[in-house]
């Protein structure tokens, strides 16, 4: 399979049109959860890098794409980057990131022995982070969730941005 030259990919159209067009509230919805998960209580890098693995665990071009550019642009290291996929095993990731990862993919991934987050998990994840750093990661799983069903069914152009990658 080729790689689709610029002409192709400049044609390329998702497959549904922008939902503000339909739901102009959205963008006050997605602007409200960018601003709580930027409240500083945990890195904007944690964020990015919980929200990339999100993206891949669901398997969605989109929001890989755009998570790893938005860690580039943040300066991060193409290791960091690319060992998100085995942070597991990866000697790149502080504890906190660690159990910021685990936690995403225990929300996303079922768990065939128990709950997806056991007590275990969460005792852990609080000796990293106070209530509202959290709370904060809790939201920022939600906000890739919230957007999830929108990559995987709309298709939207990966690489474009927002608001210029839905077909018109």
């Amino acid at each position: 399979m080729s790689t689709p030259t610029t002409t192709e990919q400049d044609s390329l159209q998702s497959r549904l049109p922008d939902p503000a067009e339909f739901f102009p509230e959205v963008a006050a919805i997605a602007g409200a959860m960018t601003k709580a998960t930027r409240n500083g209580s945990i890195p904007q890098t944690t964020v990015s890098l919980v929200q990339l693995r999100a993206g891949q665990i669901v398997g969605s071009t989109y929001h890989t794409v755009r998570q790893t550019g938005s860690l580039r642009k943040a300066g991060e290291t193409e290791e960091r980057i690319s060992a998100v996929a085995s942070w597991q095993d990866a000697p790149y990731f502080s504890a906190a990131e660690r159990i910021a990862l685990e936690l995403v993919e225990a929300v996303l991934t079922p768990n065939p022995f128990g709950e997806r987050v056991p007590d275990e998990l969460y005792a852990r994840a609080s000796t990293h982070y106070d209530d509202k750093a959290l709370w904060t990661l809790i939201l920022a799983i939600g906000q890739i969730c919230f957007f999830i069903p929108v990559a995987l069914i709309a298709k939207p152009i990966p690489g474009k941005a927002p608001g210029k990658n839905y077909n018109k």
